[in-house]
């Protein structure tokens, strides 16, 4: 990587952390773009360089926390496999899904995410005996997600009461006892 890149890099990075700080002290849509880069310590055109506004950031943000989960859940390859859990990598990104889930300027993600576990369901049906007792699956899916986006909202409300593997355990064995 050479030295622009590294400093494209670190000043993408800068803005993305300036964003998430901010969107923990107050709502989305009252942060400008002008504190973003203050709290970046980068010029505004430098956001704009690599963003439209504000909520292409966001976006762009969201995007990229859904593909690394999606990387958690479909490796495309044996090696590129990952030991760890959606839980473990909430708490990893901690600051990025507290202030998403929790922020009344959040619906976006919150919408975003919950088609993601839709999918991930779905992807998942097959596999799934409960459709052989009659069960619909539309129903079952728009039933369980919208419980697990829910779950993952209160756990971090709540400060992260229990541990990781803990709250994945737990969510595994309720869907497991439910969809069985």
């Amino acid at each position: 990587m050479s030295k622009v890149d590294r400093r494209i890099a670190k000043s993408q990075e800068a803005i993305k952390k300036a964003v998430v700080e901010l969107m923990n002290e107050k709502d989305f849509d009252q942060i400008t773009v002008q504190e973003i880069s203050d709290r970046a310590n980068v010029n505004r055109k430098t956001i704009y360089l690599h963003y439209k506004d504000k909520y292409d950031l966001l976006d762009k943000l969201v995007e990229e926390h859904i593909n690394e989960l999606q990387e958690i859940c479909y490796p495309q390859s044996p090696s590129d496999e990952v030991n760890i859990t959606w839980f473990e990598y909430f708490e990893r990104n901690y600051a990025f899904f507290s202030a998403l889930l929790t922020s009344m300027g959040a619906s976006f993600f919150r919408s975003r995410f919950l088609d993601f576990v839709i999918e991930d369901i779905r992807t998942g049906w097959e596999k799934i005996e409960g459709k052989k007792n009659g069960l619909n699956e539309n129903i079952m899916i728009h039933f369980f997600a919208p419980a697990y986006v829910g779950l993952v909202e209160w756990w971090f409300t709540n400060g992260m009461p229990y541990p990781p593997s803990v709250m994945h355990k737990q969510a595994e064995f309720m869907l497991d006892m439910n969809l069985s």
